[in-house]
């Protein structure tokens, strides 16, 4: 099977790997260089992360089969699933994390408890597309949850920083942030590519086909995805390379909560979607959209309300730090699960 495989897909480990230590290398061998990407921006939003985000995306979006996504979601169970674990079990976990690893640390428990907040929206695709997880019912979880993200976020940060720890005894804090500032993440991280991939297929299958559309037009854009991933991650990690190396005990205190969160979150995820009898590819994707987070939209939130200096920004950037190798190493496990448990071309097709 690997010797069908690309040589970017076969290595994938390998030059994440090298794009983290890229990275890293970049923000400390070039002072200024996080200041210049940071100011190279259009109203809030980080440009090069945002041409990273949108080519790694849409090749995924332009793969989904549109008119096959509501009846992936027909299933109430797995819409069920989805949202308890995203909506209540994700940031309940997070704020239980936090306290618990960094109950000291109040900036950095705080970054924290914002990141467990926001859902994924965009890297999830990815991740569920290398785990061969349905890209219909991915498709159409991350919408539903950009929806509850901006009539939530603004409600949940109220309620996991102000009024839950005021019941149990503990410190406080506020978060103010506009809807306005979630719907702009919601709308540029997944709006565009999603329109863009939308089209695509609309038009390019009434003009050349089905057949042609996925078996040559499909083929030659899929490499972008995985070129925008390895872009991103080189300017994540170059954008944060001189705090992560100046401030090595703080990046370990956040990145044990989230090992233990992406974790937790995904094999509980991936064992309740299996116990309902869930077929692989569904369970995959319910699995991913519920451990994955919105970090885009943690950071900008971090610096908007606490600043771009402060632990929570330094929380939140470290959020995807510790995301990207720990969702690449849940892709391989879910993959290993998938011929483990899923063995028979039976159980894929269980309902």
């Amino acid at each position: 099977m690997s010797s069908k495989l690309s040589t970017l897909d076969r290595f994938l480990p390998v030059w994440i790997g090298l794009a983290m230590a890229g990275g890293l290398l970049l923000g400390r061998l070039i002072p200024d260089l996080n200041t210049a990407l940071e100011r190279i921006k259009v109203d809030t939003v980080s440009l090069p992360i945002a041409i990273g985000l949108l080519a790694m995306m849409y090749p995924v979006l332009a793969k989904v089969r549109y008119r096959h996504v509501g009846d992936e979601l027909a299933d109430r169970r797995t819409l069920g699933l989805s949202l308890i674990l995203n909506w209540v079990v994700g940031p309940a976990l997070m704020f239980i994390l936090a306290w618990v690893f960094l109950a000291d640390l109040p900036e950095l428990r705080t970054g924290l408890i914002i990141v467990g907040l926001a859902r994924c929206i965009a890297m999830v695709l990815i991740w569920n597309d290398l785990a061969c997880g349905s890209r219909e019912l991915a498709a159409g979880l991350v919408a539903i949850n950009s929806l509850f993200q901006i009539v939530m976020y603004s409600v949940l940060g109220w309620f996991y920083l102000a009024v839950l720890p005021g019941w149990l005894g503990l410190d406080t804090a506020a978060l103010h942030v506009s809807i306005w500032a979630i719907a702009k993440s919601v709308l540029i991280f997944l709006g565009i590519p999603l329109l863009a991939g939308f089209l695509t297929r609309t038009i390019g299958e009434a003009r050349k086909g089905t057949e042609w559309y996925e078996q040559t037009f499909l083929p030659r854009i899929g490499p972008v995805a995985l070129w925008g991933l390895l872009f991103t991650i080189v300017v994540l990690f170059a954008l944060q390379g001189k705090q992560i190396t100046t401030h090595p005990l703080d990046v370990a205190r956040v990145a044990i909560p989230l090992l233990v969160y992406f974790a937790l979150m995904w094999s509980g995820s991936f064992l309740a979607g299996y116990r309902l009898g869930f077929p692989y590819s569904r369970n995959a994707s319910v699995a991913f959209t519920a451990a994955g987070n919105n970090f885009e939209l943690a950071i900008a939130v971090s610096i908007a309300v606490f600043g771009v200096t402060s632990g929570q920004a330094l929380a939140g950037t470290i959020g995807p730090l510790i995301e990207v190798p720990a969702l690449i190493a849940l892709v391989y496990v879910s993959l290993w699960a998938r011929r483990r448990y899923y063995a028979t071309l039976d159980q894929e097709a269980a309902p």
